[in-house]
């Protein structure tokens, strides 16, 4: 569910000054898979977001150091209060977050009372959301979280519209949908998908269920980053096009080595970086080491809160 990795030998002075700060200060860094990829040759663990959970919550550190975005770092928190937890930028937010306020929610579940919705809320939503749900769920594990819940309950999924929509397609669960979505899994085309497919032919497409239905029927597998990994590695193609992050194509030609990766264009672009994710930096990692800070703060009422559902999952997800 998540690689722990041996950093790569420094290459440069600022990747040196990173691993000598993280052992004085004892401290732990966790990446996703869309970080930039000299980001993840540093860090103890790289991963989806079901897997970053997971090492969040058993990590013997003082100073979790989470090289993601915002909404990442507030889980680290969320099920670490006592630990130290700081983000390379604080303005690494997400669109998908975004799209979906806490307070946006909260009146519409008031409008909605006598649905008696059970609210399942994919991690990427703020700390308030995940206040507001009832059980959490990531791309990796959303199908097995949603067969568990009972079948006379309402669910209102949020906030990934494309997301919810896969999930509704392999259970056949009826689910309202909050109308967000990732805004760079939406650059994805059929158009672009079915051009990149013209020049590599015989490469299967991995797609990320964030992706539109339109690309996802295009795609010979859809799953979540970590999925990946394993589908990449079983697979006996050469190529494969890889529709969602640039950043999982730098671990995915780590850990499988000796095949082509090819990253799914969007209409804008051959190569899809987020703009959220790429704001973490090497220099701002060894700043944030440094000064540990900037530091994720959160009332402890609303991150009582959020930690039932987030523990929820954990368990569910055994």
């Amino acid at each position: 569910m998540v690689a722990v990795l041996a950093p790569a030998a420094p290459r440069t002075s600022l990747a040196a000054d990173v691993l000598r700060l993280k052992q004085e200060r004892n401290a732990v860094i966790l990446a996703h898979n869309y970080q930039l990829g000299e980001i993840q040759d540093v860090a103890d663990y790289v991963g989806d977001s079901l897997g970053l959970s997971y090492a969040a919550q058993r990590a013997d550190a003082d100073v979790i150091v989470f090289c993601g975005v915002h909404f990442m770092a507030e889980t680290a928190k969320i099920v670490n209060p006592s630990k130290k937890v700081v983000l390379p930028d604080l303005n690494a937010g997400c669109s998908l977050a975004d799209s979906c306020p806490a307070e946006k929610l909260e009146t519409y579940l008031h409008e909605h009372v006598e649905k008696n919705y059970y609210v399942v809320a994919y991690i990427n939503c703020s700390a308030g959301v995940k206040a507001l749900s009832d059980v959490i769920v990531t791309s990796g594990n959303a199908v097995k979280i949603v067969e568990r819940i009972p079948r006379d309950r309402n669910i209102l999924f949020v906030p990934d519209q494309n997301l919810g929509a896969w999930v509704i397609e392999k259970t056949g669960r009826p689910m309202d949908l909050w109308q967000g979505n990732c805004y760079l899994h939406m650059e994805f085309t059929r158009k672009s998908i079915e051009r990149i497919k013209e020049q590599h032919p015989d490469a299967p497409v991995v797609a990320h269920p964030e992706c539109t239905l339109a690309v996802r029927l295009l795609a010979d597998e859809v799953c979540s980053t970590e999925k990946m990994v394993g589908y990449c590695r079983e697979s006996p193609a050469d190529a494969i096009i890889i529709v969602t992050e640039s950043g999982m194509l730098h671990r995915l030609r780590r850990e499988v080595p000796g095949k082509l990766f090819i990253p799914g264009p969007t209409d804008h672009c051959a190569c899809a970086d987020c703009r959220y994710m790429k704001l973490n930096t090497m220099e701002k990692l060894r700043a944030a080491l440094e000064n540990l800070a900037p530091e994720i703060i959160m009332p402890e009422a609303i991150r009582k809160r959020a930690e039932m559902p987030i523990l929820r999952m954990l368990e569910w997800s055994k």
